[in-house]
Order: structure tokens, then sequence, then C-alpha cells
């Protein structure tokens, strides 16, 4: 309690309180010291005895001790005299070598050190893009039936026209499956559009996957089967298992009964490949998530004593695709090749605003700065100072779109004609073997079933097609790293691998041309140093001043800009 002209209040306790916690303390110390007792270990360290005065020569003993410490103390204080005269005197060598214009050794070695860094993880980002590709070519070489997996927001732009073309080179040996995923975040009238377009090229099968599945151990799945309650809400819920499942066993039982039917799973980054293995599995098989590109390599899952899945990781997309596709379908912002902010603002523009307005509640905004800004602001996403927190917003942005969480939908093209790989033949050899009846019922009982949105509440987004995709480790692109012949020395004289001619090589005031290493593409630190340190002016230069009209930019540079002469509460 507080008392009167008091700033603090009273930290005294009645005397039965404080007798109460004390006895708590002696209570658990006691116990302590118990357990200790058993165990054999014992908390208390051992003291020093010191010398005892029954001891010969104590006094001698003493001294030396003493004279010990005093050796030790000195010993120390020399060594931080040492180390400040060496400080100083690095620091002057760099004074007088930027005098003189010559870089000095530990900068040198510094920069070596950061361009073989970033020569590394290069080399490691292109290992991973390879070994996706030849993950994915043992997926189709290893099964007899290939799924590919489409969001039904976007199926136009989920499908890779590389892989089904590879797939159909194989000549009847091999069956191409679509599974139209992601079903109850699309509008009934759209979905049903893009059924009729995706079955006239191949099987269709809609699909909803479930989101509360049990991890992978048998005693879960004895408990789910026996005493566990059954969930009918609409994440539990899987629509489309049955017809899916049933079709993938009748073509089983049509191969030899020694060997097992092998499906493999293929398609973009989080398309919802692996929760489909899980979901007709009924357990948490696959490792899945709301990021981007967690499945890295293939894995095999039995789904019943006849059928084998495959998952994949997703396809690597090309990048000659527009800044939406990537955007949607790449891992660029995963592996920051591009920031959250121009993925948002690509995205934006291919989107009904007022639809944006209403989905996410926020104001009218003029770009997309100012809605990321609006939306940090309205989910409390805010930096030290209440500073909106853009680049988090961006980030939220993009996993509302790529996860199961976002209601949008394309609408399908006209019919046209079928694509260059794919023609009237192919199609009903496609259809055979699998009972088109029953698969057309099952979709029909799925959408009668699967509980959809409103065109009214869906976002309407205006796709580019379909997503070119690589699959020959020999087209990923050869990127390059450049930097200056002066940084190459640099690097050279630090490792021992090779031997660099010098002698020709100028100051790095004047300007060299380019050398290019067959290493990814990419601005070392290195140029940018080299270049702040060649756009400095001298004392000796006049700087002069230009004044530049702010409003003119900003009148011709209208498409995304940001007007700062509007406050926004």
């Amino acid at each position: 309690m507080k008392r009167p002209k008091l700033k603090k209040a009273s930290k005294r306790v009645s005397c039965a309180k404080r007798f109460k916690i004390q006895k708590k303390v002696r209570e658990h110390n006691r116990k302590l010291k118990k357990a200790a007792k058993k165990t054999g270990i014992s908390r208390k360290p051992k003291q020093d005895v010191g010398v005892p005065n029954s001891a010969p020569f104590k006094e001698e003993v003493l001294r030396e001790a003493e004279q010990r410490k005093q050796e030790l103390e000195a010993l120390k204080e020399q060594n931080k005299i040492v180390k400040k005269q060496e400080r100083a005197a690095k620091r002057k060598e760099g004074k007088e070598a930027v005098s003189a214009g010559v870089e000095p050794a530990a900068k040198k070695a510094k920069k070596g050190t950061k361009v073989r860094e970033a020569r590394v993880a290069v080399a490691k980002e292109k290992s991973a893009k390879t070994f996706k590709c030849c993950e994915l070519n043992k997926v189709i070489e290893a099964s007899d039936v290939i799924v590919e997996v489409l969001d039904a927001r976007d199926p136009l732009g989920c499908r890779c026209p590389q892989l089904e073309e590879t797939v159909l080179k194989h000549e009847g040996k091999k069956k191409l499956l679509f599974i139209l995923n992601k079903i109850d975040l699309v509008p009934k009238d759209n979905l049903e559009k893009w059924l009729g377009y995706l079955e006239a090229e191949c099987p269709t099968f809609l699909f909803k996957s479930s989101m509360q599945l049990k991890d992978r151990t048998v005693s879960q799945k004895k408990q789910r089967g026996t005493n566990a309650v059954l969930d009918h809400s609409r994440a539990a819920s899987c629509f489309g298992r049955d017809c899916l499942l049933q079709t993938l066993t009748d073509l089983a039982n049509k191969k030899d009964g020694e060997t097992m039917l092998k499906v493999g799973v293929v398609g973009f980054p989080n398309v919802g490949k692996s929760s489909i293995i899980n979901s007709l599995k009924e357990m948490r098989a696959c490792h899945v998530g709301l990021q981007r590109g967690l499945t890295r390599c293939m894995q095999e899952v039995h789904i019943t004593k006849s059928v084998k899945m495959i998952d994949s990781p997703g396809i690597v997309a090309a990048p000659s695709n527009p800044g939406d596709v990537m955007a949607l379908r790449s891992l660029q912002v995963e592996e920051k090749e591009e920031s959250p902010l121009e993925a948002v603002r690509t995205l934006l523009k291919q989107c009904n605003q007022q639809h944006i307005m209403l989905q996410y509640n926020v104001p009218n905004y003029r770009n997309s700065l100012e809605f990321l800004t609006t939306l940090a602001k309205k989910r409390g996403l805010l930096q030290k100072g209440g500073i909106p927190n853009t680049e988090l917003a961006a980030t939220t942005f993009l996993n509302d779109w790529t996860g199961a969480k976002l209601s949008y939908h394309s609408r399908a093209p006209e019919r046209q004609d079928l694509p260059s790989y794919l023609s009237d033949a192919i199609v009903t050899e496609l259809q055979s073997g699998l009972n088109m009846d029953m698969v057309r019922e099952g979709n029909q009982n799925v959408i009668r079933g699967v509980r959809s949105p409103n065109l009214a509440s869906s976002i309407n987004f205006s796709s580019k097609g379909p997503t070119a995709g690589v699959l020959d480790v020999s087209e990923l692109p050869k990127e390059t790293i450049t930097t200056t012949e002066a940084d190459e020395t640099d690097v050279t004289a630090n490792t021992d691998e090779c031997q660099v001619n010098t002698a020709g090589t100028q100051p790095l005031s004047t300007s060299k041309p380019e050398a290019e290493i067959p290493i990814p593409k990419m601005e070392t630190q290195i140029q940018e140093s080299t270049q702040k340190t060649e756009d400095k002016p001298t004392k000796e230069t006049k700087v002069k001043f230009v004044n530049v009209d702010l409003t003119s930019m900003q009148h011709n540079n209208s498409d995304d800009a940001y007007d700062f002469n509007t406050d926004f509460v």
C-alpha cells in the first residue's frame, strides 16, 4: 500500500508471510541438499585453506605468492601498452597510405575475403537451382503418372509448358493429370469454367487439402481412428480424395501385380503438392508450411499397397517471366533476389483497386507505398518510434497471396486451339484407361460440397498466361560477377592458388576495363567502394549545386510516385 507523502509503496510484509517464505526457502534448500547427497554432487566449492600456521617457511611462501601476483599484473599492463602501440602504428600506416594514394594491406585482405564469400554464396545458390532441376527430372523419369498441381486461383499461371512437353515426349508411357487445388478460395462459377477449360486438354481433378493433420506416428494414427473426435470444420475437411484415390488405384490394378504405381507430384512452389500427399495419406508425411520452397528433394510416400507418390521440389521459373509471375511462382523474395516492396508493387498493378480496398479494409491509395503504410498501421506492424514497417507489411501481403488464405480469381480464357505439344490423339490417349464418367461425377460432388466465396468478395486478378520453367540444367542462366582488374589483383594476392602479373596495373583512381568471371551476376562491395572513392571530389575540385524541380520529377514518374505534400493519419 502506498503511504501518503511518499513516492514509493512500502516493502514491509506481515510477519506471518515473511516466516512462511523463510520456511519454504529452507525446505527447498533441504530438498536440494538431499538430492545432491544421493547423486554425490557437492554444490559448495572447495575453499582455499591457505597456508597453515604450523607449516615451515610460511612467511617465505606468502612472500613468493605475493611476488608472483605482482609479476602477473605487470605482464598484463605491458601487454596492454604493446597492443595500444600496435593500434597506433596501424592507424599511422593507414593515414600515410591514404595520403600516398596506396590502399593498406589490411583493407586489401578484407576486400579479398568479401569477394571470396560472395563467390561462395553465389555458387551455392546456383548449385541449389541445379539440384532442384536434377531432382525434378528424377521424379519425372521414375514416375508412371505425372500429376501437375495447379492453383485454382490462377490455373493458367501455374501451368508449365516445358514440363508438359517433356512428359508427353515419352509417347504414352507416362500419363499426365491435372489437380486443381485450393478450390475453396474461388467462386463456383469461375471454378466450373476453369474445369471445363482444362478438361478439354487433360483429365482434371478438383481437390481441397486438409489443413489439420497429425504427425507421422503410429500411436497418434491409432488414437485418431479410435477415440478422436471428428472435426467437420472447413480447415479439417478434405474434398476430392476419394475420386482421385480410386482413379489411381484403378490404374495400379491395370499394371503388373508385382510393381507399384509411382505417381509424381510436380508443380511450382506453394501450389500445395505436399499438402495433397498428406491429405491422401491422412497424416503429416511431408513437411508443409507457409514458406515457399520447403521441399528441397524428392520424397517417396506409400499411400496404399499399390500406389506410391513421389513429392518433388518446385519448378524453377525462368527469369524471362513477367514481374507479377515471378512474385507468385518464384522464390526470388525468399532468396533475397528481389525486395518484397517491388513484388507487391507489381502485384497491385494486376489487381482491381476497389477489390483490394474491400478485401483489406483500407481507404483509397495512390501507390503501393501508401497502401503498405496504411496496411502496416492497421495491423500494428510498427517499428521503434511508431514508424510503419512497410517491408513486414509487404511480406504479410505476399504470404496471403501465396498461402491458402486470400480469395482471388482469374478469368478462364475463351477456348482456342490446343497447344503445339498437344493434339486430339494425345488428349484421347491421356483419357484412355480412366473412367471419365466417374471423374466428372466426383468433380460435381466436390463442387456441390465445398463452400466457396462470393464473386463480390473475391479479388479479380489478370493472369499473364503459362509460366515458363527450367528443366534442363544447361538452360540455367549463366550469370557473371563483374570486378575491376585492380580488385582481381587484390584477391589473387591474398590466395596461393594462382599468380598474377601486376606489373601493368594502374592506381585505383584511373578507370579500367571490367573483366567478367563465369560466376553469378551481382554487384560486389569492392566495386561499390572503389566507385565511391572515385566519385569523391578532392579539395581542389569545385562542386556545383544545381536546383532540381522535385514536382516536375513527380509528375514525370506518376506511375508509383508518392506525394510528400499530403499527410495521412
